[in-house]
């Protein structure tokens, strides 16, 4: 007979940093791209992952796909699309950017499993009256229940990385 057990518990308050740019939306998406390191065959990048035997030859078949940032693109989402479809009178530009690295999220993830949970990351890149906002949860912030040293320096480095793009983006 199998058991199952489910927990439910609030672990953390999620550090969320927004910067405003008074740039285009356009403009502010044109600059978080090269930030990024944009794999064009996806299969091959994974491939190449898998037949690695060691942490060297892992780091090695990662690094030359990292974009100056570290990062890597893995999926873009257009939100705006969906929303202004669905609300032509209310619609605007949204966007989310999953990115990550992943030796970044192995070096969480060693000492804390649950970190896998925000590797890699979201930005969200939104047109706002007030101008364009480009989002980004701490991921320190939300490892930080978990209580290892190891993970949250990593983390810590992986949202500079990630402020650093953001900041210069925006302009």
């Amino acid at each position: 007979m199998e058991i199952m057990s489910e927990t439910t518990e609030t672990l953390m308050a999620i550090r969320r940093v927004t910067v405003t740019s008074d740039r285009s939306f356009d403009d502010v998406v044109a600059a978080v791209y090269p930030g990024l390191g944009r794999i064009g065959n996806f299969a091959a990048a994974l491939a190449d992952w898998r037949n690695a035997t060691d942490r060297e030859s892992f780091d090695a078949a990662v690094r030359p796909l990292t974009g100056p940032s570290g990062l890597i693109e893995f999926l873009s989402l257009d939100h705006g699309a969906a929303v202004t479809v669905r609300y032509p009178d209310r619609g605007y530009r949204l966007l989310r950017i999953i990115a990550g690295n992943p030796v970044t999220m192995s070096k969480m993830t060693v000492t804390t499993p649950d970190a896998g949970s925000y590797a890699p990351v979201t930005i969200l890149i939104a047109e706002r009256r007030h101008g364009v906002t480009l989002s980004y949860d701490r991921v320190a912030s939300a490892i930080a229940p978990y209580g290892s040293a190891e993970a949250s320096a990593v983390a810590e480095s992986l949202d500079e990385a990630v402020l650093t793009l953001l900041h210069d983006a925006a302009g």
